[in-house]
């Protein structure tokens, strides 16, 4: 059976210039859960199945549509408390997290370098037995991937990466779940990155394939993404049958592209960098120019903040423009992060087709 869902922002500011978007839910019959994600760590998509990634979006969908569109209330972490360590100071991530912990009963509970600096007072291995003893997981924002690690190494409660200097994979389940409102499936789209080889891309690279998309990444030389990554990202593509790109023209990566991405050319940390990044990021502006080798169809994410040297007004405020409900998505998609993780909740939308 095939129906859509058709859901109408109240964004005021998609009103003015953008219309009504129009998301669409291709939805198959139901089917009998399989996915158990209760107890694990959220460290990088890599860990993750195809099929256990498309239920956290399904659970997104799920909690979307029963909170937002049929107004319920759902406690479904009614009594439970979350950790948040961030050592990087964030908008969406902290909003996303806080107020849909929150909305679904729980408590978070925000602690900055002010209140905790990881393996400098205590080691982080007592910092992960006391978080441990005291909340229910653990939503941590850090410079290195290591003290994540390191945390659900030594922790009996669930650790979920917030940021990392190696992976962001939160912000990705935002975006898939975008993709799959717009598209209806993501099965076979073609996703061109053009930017820096950095946790986002690293992120994409471990997931994209699983769900039978191709990537194209244009990044400088000297920026390319991790060795590793690109080593695993390549088994990835081959087993499912994908195509990855790794180029240094931005104009290749955005040839036949049904989805335009970038991101910050200077991330938290690489302050010192700036004059340098600027000259070597100089032609990797996401234009109208990028849009004219793109797919008929194309659209642009970003995951926000934006600066106009990496993306002009033209094509971020464009009605192709998908950058605000991406951000909308960072709070449904931590919130069935954290019931998969922390409950035995089944979503009761029908499943997606992905």
């Amino acid at each position: 059976m095939l129906f859509n869902l058709r859901i109408l922002l109240n964004n005021a500011a998609f009103r003015n210039g953008h219309n009504f978007m129009v998301r669409n839910f291709r939805c198959g019959q139901p089917l009998q859960n399989k996915v158990q994600l209760k107890g694990r760590d959220l460290l990088t998509l890599k860990n993750f199945t195809g099929e256990e990634i498309k239920y956290m979006l399904w659970l997104s969908a799920d909690l979307k549509f029963r909170i937002k569109q049929k107004g319920e209330y759902l406690p479904l972490l009614q009594g439970k408390s979350l950790g948040m360590i961030f050592e990087k100071r964030s908008t969406r991530t902290r909003l996303s997290t806080e107020t849909g912990f929150a909305l679904l009963g729980g408590h978070p509970c925000f602690l900055t370098t002010q209140d905790i600096h990881l393996g400098v007072n205590e080691s982080l291995m007592d910092t992960a037995r006391v978080l441990s003893s005291m909340t229910d997981a653990v939503l941590a924002r850090v410079y290195k991937q290591s003290d994540l690690d390191t945390l659900a190494k030594e922790a009996s409660i669930p650790i979920i990466n917030g940021l990392s200097d190696l992976y962001h994979p939160i912000q990705i389940l935002a975006d898939y779940l975008t993709l799959q409102e717009h598209y209806s499936s993501l099965k076979g789209l073609t996703l061109s990155w053009i930017g820096d080889g950095n946790n986002i891309l690293h992120s994409i690279m471990m997931s994209a394939a699983k769900f039978g998309m191709h990537l194209q990444a244009a990044t400088p030389k000297g920026y390319e993404p991790d060795a590793s990554v690109t080593k695993l990202a390549e088994q990835y593509a081959k087993e499912n049958g994908t195509k990855l790109l790794l180029t240094n023209d931005p104009l290749e990566a955005a040839h036949g592209g049904n989805v335009l991405i970038t991101d910050t050319w200077i991330s938290m940390g690489q302050e010192e960098e700036k004059k340098k990044r600027l000259q070597a990021f100089q032609g990797y502006q996401v234009t109208m120019k990028s849009a004219k080798v793109a797919a008929s169809d194309w659209t642009f994410l970003h995951c926000l903040p934006r600066k106009p040297e990496e993306v002009d007004d033209e094509v971020f405020y464009s009605p192709r423009s998908l950058v605000f409900p991406e951000a909308e998505n960072r709070k449904w998609t931590i919130m069935a992060v954290m019931v998969s993780l922390l409950t035995d909740y089944s979503p009761q939308l029908q499943k997606p087709k992905f």
